[in-house]
């Protein structure tokens, strides 16, 4: 017997230690074939030729802050690497093509699955604009198929095209929410909520069926002034009047690629043969010489006004994702995390100035807490721009709120000042669907509060309930502190309610309307430095070793649920998330896109 499992835990011994380095070699492998991947197309690229057009389709997504490295770029189940564009990269790509000789002008041809969100497109357009009237030259947008956001990006070019079978999809905005009471109620499972705020209203999926009024109200406002903004920009953008804008859009008069043209949304009908050989003809070429996007941001830096070489160094900063607790990879935002790096750059007195980039829509309140904290202790030392990207709420705007200027785009989603608390009690569900049933031996009353198998007694509701309103009120200090306002007027707008830039403007949650490299420059200019500073981007990436076996562990099974569901996938991801969190909540109700 003994013989028998000397032999069994040798034999299982060498399975494991035979595993481990398979696996070892195997992410070797992979490393080595991403970043030979990477290395071949920097390789490849060459500066571009006389009378170039530089190609900007946007099919690569362009993000605040893209994966650091190979493996993170690494799709696991195509085995492809997923490349990501940088909006710093980008911008400054555009500025340099203003003075760029080599470079005639813009081709816009836009892919209508375009992963870009609102305020990063807000931002692109806003560069075009610039690169029009401060460079002289074309740009040209064509498309087989417009979609809304892709039309209101194309709207700042001298002309625009359409396939003569294509669409411009012209409809208004809109903004669905799932709601799981009746699935709970089928499963005999009761939600058990606690919050701050009618406009909270990421809990009403697990207790309504329907959109509260309080919800409907600020939704509506929120994609209405949003809606006002985009119809408005594309008005002066082409001249129109942004009443029969709205009126195309309620009649759907914009039915084909003929009435376009009818009613002055695009100038031409053409196809994509036809534009190469426009181009080339505006370009004195036989052939049109195109640069992609991709390859131009390859060539060059990070553009800035301040010389790349100068010991002034900008910091910039990324809280990109759901705030949580402790320490957190890529695309989340750990609490610890973040506020050492903040730490760091208080330290580094080379470092003049911090722009932090928000783009998250909250998360943990504490995480949230702890990085207030350090962006209070940083901005007593040296100033702080936030430049809110996409989505800056609850969590997101809670670590926001202590700095020097907020900075935001007319597009951008933020406020959602509000917390809540959410439980379940599946008991009655386990006995009545399973025959399953719990019980439990406890010391004291509330020994197993949290736990899903029973509902909340009074007295712990009144518990909960008063830790839901003791970090509402630390919430609305913090805003009506760093905002310069009375906590009756934070707590005005606040409750949960969810506002646009625009709106955000107007309230006082935000100073001025601006993207990142206004950020900077504001950063600078508060600094001291603007005439000679240098822009850093410390990185945020985990250890090699923590990356590997967290991408071994989980990213090959996200990979293949995300390809499998397709757009149910973020649906299943912003309820695993809700699940998933413990503690005082402060998150975003929802997400919104133009399309």
């Amino acid at each position: 017997m003994n013989a028998f499992f000397k032999t069994f835990f040798a034999s299982l011994l060498a399975v494991v230690a035979g595993g481990i380095l398979f696996a070892v070699l195997g992410v070797m492998v992979l490393v080595g074939i991403g970043v030979s991947a990477l290395s071949g197309n920097t390789a490849a690229v060459s500066s571009p030729a006389a009378h170039t057009v530089l190609k900007i389709d946007l099919a690569t997504p362009v993000v605040d802050n893209p994966s650091q490295g190979a493996l993170s770029s690494l799709d696991w189940v195509t085995m492809r690497m997923n490349r990501e564009l940088g909006l710093l990269d980008v911008l400054g790509a555009l500025e340099r093509a203003e003075s760029d000789k080599h470079i005639d002008g813009i081709y816009l041809n836009l892919s209508p699955v375009m992963p870009l969100g609102m305020a990063t497109m807000e931002e692109l357009r806003d560069a075009l604009v610039k690169f029009k009237e401060r460079s002289g030259k074309f740009v040209v947008a064509y498309s087989d198929f417009y979609t809304q956001g892709t039309y209101y990006l194309s709207s700042v070019a001298d002309r625009l095209y359409l396939n003569p079978q294509g669409t411009l999809l012209w409809k208004g905005l809109s903004s669905n929410v799932m709601f799981y009471k009746g699935l709970l109620d089928k499963l005999g499972v009761r939600p058990e909520v606690i919050r701050h705020g009618a406009y909270k209203a990421a809990v009403e999926p697990f207790i309504m069926d329907r959109m509260s009024p309080e919800n409907r109200r600020q939704t509506e406002e929120l994609i209405g002034t949003i809606w006002s903004h985009v119809v408005g920009g594309i008005a002066r953008a082409r001249s129109l009047d942004s009443a029969a804008l709205q009126q195309y859009a309620s009649t759907l008069a914009i039915g084909d690629a003929a009435l376009a043209v009818e009613k002055k949304m695009v100038d031409s009908l053409a196809y994509s043969a036809d534009m190469e050989a426009m181009l080339a003809g505006m370009t004195g070429q036989q052939e049109t010489r195109f640069i992609s996007l991709e390859d131009y941001v390859m060539q060059g830096q990070v553009g800035s006004s301040g010389g790349k070489g100068s010991g002034n160094r900008i910091a910039v900063l990324y809280a990109e994702g759901d705030i949580v607790d402790g320490e957190a990879p890529e695309r989340e935002v750990g609490g610890e995390t973040l506020a050492a790096k903040l730490a760091d750059l208080r330290r580094d007195e080379e470092v003049k100035a911090v722009v932090l980039r928000v783009n998250s829509p909250g998360g943990s309140a504490l995480a949230s807490e702890v990085i207030w904290h350090e962006m209070e202790l940083l901005r007593a030392e040296k100033p702080v721009v936030v430049s809110m990207g996409n989505v800056a709420a609850s969590g997101g705007y809670y670590i926001a709120c202590p700095a020097d200027v907020i900075l935001a785009s007319p597009t951008t989603i933020t406020g959602s000042i509000g917390v809540f608390g959410l439980l379940f009690n599946a008991g009655q569900g386990l006995k009545d669907k399973l025959g399953v049933t719990v019980d439990v031996a406890k010391t004291n009353p509330s020994a197993d509060i949290g736990l899903p198998f029973r509902e909340v007694s009074p007295a712990e509701r009144d518990y909960l309930q008063h830790n839901v309103e003791r970090v509402y009120a630390g919430f609305v200090k913090h805003v009506a502190e760093g905002r310069n306002l009375t906590e009756a007027q934070v707590d005005s707008i606040g409750g949960g309610r969810v506002w646009s830039g625009v709106s955000a403007l107007d309230n006082g949650l935000i100073d001025a309307w601006g993207g990142l490299s206004d950020a900077i420059s504001l950063a600078a200019d508060r600094a001291g430095v603007s005439d000679d500073f240098s822009i850093s981007v410390p990185s945020q990436a985990p250890d090699l070793f923590t990356r590997i076996f967290t991408l071994l562990s989980a990213r090959a099974g996200v990979d293949h649920l995300q390809n499998g569901l397709g757009e149910l996938y973020r649906e299943y991801a912003g309820l695993q998330k809700i699940l998933s969190r413990q503690g005082v909540q402060a998150v975003m109700p929802y997400r919104l896109e133009i399309r």
